[in-house]
This record gives structure tokens, C-alpha cells and sequence, in this order.
């Protein structure tokens, strides 16, 4: 069994170093674990990477099964992400809202089962990933490929080996994803992300991707903007910023990747408060940093954290916060992660 196949109980060393599979005996392998009497509930952590896989996998097992429903347990706040399920009219589902007895089958994309509270619950007949593998789990087929930038590219794959065309709509939101969780090419990827984005080209609406790109930032999430400035403290060219309560987490996304352009910060930490959950995003170059492990060694004993070299993020119950950190500020947010770099 091929580490891209199967990841039983993080036993990674020995998968490691099996070889891969071809993109053509992935497929089948995943294509085998469906029946056309199957009800799948496909879940994501809803963004534009997760949105487009699902719509994939609707494509590659529209005649293989009765019954497929997107679903997530975050709820869709960010412009630029309604916007995206608004023109390419995408149905999904809040988790919440879903009986799970009335499916057979569970996939898990663009995240793992350690990622979210929600997620652990399920267990999954398949896991596609392109996050470093995190937490002791296991499912029927694995796909876990860390050197892609986008999970997008990893379903386009699926695609060809299956000789299936995406329509426009689908290669459109395939494109905006690899776009968004490239950055354009400016974060890391590699040669398979750039074959799989060349070749969504000039099936995409590009014009359809700028006007989404567009829908960022709500007047009202400017005020989160100046509480930033205001609380922003620069110490040896690390940036932090705590904004306090926010209507939603992808706001702090929005803020952290802005100051990440400010020259020369090489490291950013935004954090802020949402519903009962202390979320801190990372951003830095990558160059001799990660990102991902230091959200781990910061916070991952306190809840989920992790990422890659050049983002990450941690969400934290405050409860599980020392008690004199509940009272969370800026200079908490540099002690925290201060002490790990």
C-alpha cells in the first residue's frame, strides 16, 4: 500500500517511502470504494480550494452513486467566497444541519480529520489532502500530498485520468482555487500545480475569476483594519496584531496578508476572537521559517493548529488558555509565539 493511499494511525516513516501511484491506479482505487446505491455526504472546510474539490468529486462520481451533498461546518462569510458560490451557483449544506445516518459514504477534502472538532466525529471512506499530515486517524483511501499548493490540482488529476472534461464552471472554480492557494504562484507549489492551472487556462471564465477576486472586504470589516494599526507592535521585524471580537476568522486572513506585503516584516501574527475561539493566523516568507510548525508548537496542545511554511493558523478554545492568557491582548499574542522562534 502506497503512502498516497493509505495513512493508518500516523504511521508515516515507512509510507514515506513507498512509491507513488500513477494518477490512473489512484483513480480507480478511489473510484472502487463507491456503489451507485451510495448516499455521500462530501465535507469541507469551506473555502474556495474545498468548494472546487467538491464540485470535482461531484463530476468524477455523478453516474457512480445515488446521492452526493456538499457540506461544511463553518459558515460562508468572506465576500470573495459567496461571491464564488453565488455566480457559479453552488449548493452546500452547513454540517449542522445534516443527518448522517442518511448517508453511506463520507469523504473528507482539502482537510483532515484532526482539523476541526466537527470533523473527528466521521469516519471517513476517503481523505484527499495537500496539508501536512497531523493527529492519528485513519480512512479506506488516503491522498495526502504536502509539496502541492492547491488541493484543486490534485482533483484535476483525477479529472484526466478519468478523461473527463470539466465544464466551465467547474474548470472556473478549479482555476480560482489554485490561483487563491498559490497566491498567484508566489507561495509554494510545484510543476503539477502549474500543469493543472495551464490546462484549466482556456476552459475557466477568467473574467468570471477577477469579479469574484473582487468581492473582498465589507465597509464595517475596515474598522477591524484600524483597531490593527492601532494595536500593532513591531519587535525584531515581527508584526503582531491582536483585533480583538470579530463577526469572522477570514477577516483576520485579510489583515495578516496584508501586513505580510509590509517591508521588512518577516513575520506576522494576527489574532482575534470569534464566538468562544481564540484564532491566530501566521504569515511569513517561508525563507528559512515555517509557519505551519510554529502554529503546532505554539498552540497545537491547546487545540488545532498547523499549516504550511509560509501560512498556518490556530483556533483555541479560550478555556483551554492559561487563565492569566483569557484576557488575550497583543503582548499576550507576542509572548505565545515569541518563545518558539
Amino acid at each position: 500500500m502506497s503512502y498516497l493511499s493509505i495513512v493508518r494511525s500516523g504511521d508515516l516513516k515507512k509510507q514515506k517511502k513507498q512509491p507513488k501511484k500513477a494518477a490512473r491506479d489512484r483513480l480507480h482505487e478511489f473510484l472502487d470504494i463507491f456503489a451507485k446505491e451510495d448516499e455521500l455526504l462530501i465535507i469541507i472546510l469551506a473555502d474556495p480550494d474545498s468548494i472546487a474539490c467538491a464540485l470535482a468529486v461531484k463530476q468524477l462520481l455523478r453516474y457512480r452513486v445515488k446521492r452526493m451533498v456538499i457540506s461544511h461546518p463553518n459558515k460562508i462569510r468572506r465576500l470573495s467566497n459567496i461571491a464564488m458560490v453565488d455566480h457559479l451557483k453552488i449548493k452546500t449544506t452547513r454540517l449542522k444541519d445534516i443527518k448522517k445516518d442518511d448517508f453511506s459514504k463520507f469523504i473528507l477534502l482539502d482537510s483532515q480529520p484532526s482539523h476541526h472538532p466537527e470533523f473527528s466525529e466521521i469516519a471517513y471512506d476517503a481523505v484527499i489532502d495537500h496539508h501536512p499530515i497531523s493527529g492519528k486517524w485513519q480512512a479506506s483511501y488516503v491522498d495526502i500530498r504536502p509539496d502541492y499548493g492547491s488541493n484543486a490540482s490534485m482533483l484535476v488529476e483525477y479529472l484526466r485520468a478519468a478523461e473527463m472534461k470539466p465544464s466551465v464552471a467547474l474548470a472556473t472554480a478549479l482555476f480560482y482555487a489554485i490561483k487563491v492557494d498559490t497566491r498567484n504562484f508566489e507561495k509554494k507549489a510545484n510543476l503539477a500545480d502549474a500543469i493543472s492551472f495551464r490546462y484549466l487556462f482556456n476552459i475557466a471564465n477568467r473574467n468570471l475569476v477577477r469579479k469574484i477576486e473582487l468581492s473582498e472586504l465589507r465597509l464595517s470589516e475596515l474598522n477591524y483594519f484600524k483597531t490593527a494599526f492601532e494595536e500593532m507592535k513591531v519587535n525584531n521585524n515581527r508584526l503582531y496584531a491582536h483585533v480583538g471580537r470579530v463577526f469572522s476568522p477570514d477577516v483576520l486572513v485579510i489583515i495578516a496578508d496584508f501586513f505580510n506585503r509590509v517591508h521588512p516584516v518577516s513575520w506576522v501574527f494576527i489574532s482575534g476572537i470569534h464566538g468562544e475561539r481564540l484564532v491566530v493566523i501566521f504569515r511569513c516568507d517561508g525563507y528559512r521559517k515555517n509557519a505551519g510548525v510554529l502554529a503546532n508548537k505554539a498552540f497545537g496542545k491547546l487545540g488545532s493548529a498547523g499549516g504550511h511554511r509560509e501560512a498556518a493558523r490556530a483556533e483555541v478554545s479560550l478555556k483551554n488558555l492559561d487563565k492569566q492568557d483569557q484576557e488575550f491582548t497583543t503582548l499576550t499574542l507576542r509572548r505565545l509565539t515569541r518563545k518558539h522562534l
